[in-house]
């Protein structure tokens, strides 16, 4: 039996093997920032970045702003303190309000507070006719005449009795007195003051120790300054209020200028 002619070698083929064939195990990573030869760049379009053979671009990361909008915040927080400053300015009006103008007057630096002081012959409200002798230069109260001068926003250019302006503070008047000789100008600063101001009345003063003295019944504010601020506060404060006789007028009073003629006989009377 012929044997059979064994045919041409058969030279083995290597086989390549990767690294996961038959091994059960994931490939190692690549080294960081590098790609694995032949990665392609995004949608099919050849090997990333430039050259080709380089690995894909870096994508820049989103930057997240770490700051916040102040604008709104600034907003609300103007809103708020414009709400706080309301409430706040409604209460103090409230409390300024409430509060008599007693208090008010009183705070108002340099007026002196004549009632507080309990002087008999101040606080005193007889009506008695002729000259009287006061405590104050110029008077803020005491006996005076039956007769009111008129202080209707009286402007007089010369002295008026004492005994007449007293009377006119008991209904709630303010008087306005200035030192005679005072310049013209500066008269014409306080005429404004008064002039058509129902419940003043304003006239020079004989031996004032200051340029204006501002007078209630019972308070008594003096200075030397026309433009003083003080003066139109302490009209605003007193003007009316101040009275002795609520619901008393300032019309139908004397309007003639000049001392009080001698008592006429009858003695003293005590009135409203």
């Amino acid at each position: 039996m012929s044997m059979s002619t064994p045919g041409p070698e058969r030279v083995p083929q290597s086989v390549k093997v990767d690294k996961t064939s038959g091994q059960g195990k994931p490939p190692a990573k690549a080294p960081a920032g590098k790609k694995p030869a032949g990665a392609r760049g995004p949608a099919g379009k050849g090997p990333a970045g430039k050259g080709g053979g380089k690995g894909r671009k870096p994508i820049a990361p989103v930057k997240v702003a770490g700051s916040r909008n102040w604008g709104p915040i600034a907003v609300a927080g103007v809103v708020v303190l414009i709400a706080v400053g309301i409430i706040g300015y409604g209460v103090f009006a409230a409390v300024q309000g409430s509060r008599g103008w007693e208090d008010k007057v009183s705070e108002i630096a340099g007026v002196t507070n004549y009632r507080e002081q309990k002087n008999a012959a101040i606080d005193a409200r007889d009506h008695k006719e002729g000259a009287q002798t006061y405590v104050t230069s110029p008077p803020v109260g005491g006996a005076h005449n039956s007769a009111w001068q008129n202080c209707m926003g009286d402007v007089y250019d010369k002295p008026i009795a004492n005994e007449h302006a007293v009377h006119s503070l008991e209904h709630g008047a303010v008087w306005v007195t200035y030192k005679e000789g005072l310049p013209a100008d500066q008269v014409e600063k306080l005429k404004e003051k008064v002039q058509g101001k129902e419940f003043t009345l304003m006239s020079p003063y004989a031996g004032l120790d200051k340029n204006v003295s501002v007078q209630v019944w019972g308070y008594q504010l003096k200075v030397d300054d026309v433009n003083d601020s003080r003066i139109d506060q302490f009209i605003q404060d007193t003007r009316v209020v101040a009275t002795m006789e609520p619901g008393a007028g300032c019309s139908s009073g004397i309007t003639t200028t000049g001392p009080v003629q001698a008592a006429a006989p009858g003695g003293a009377t005590m009135g409203n």
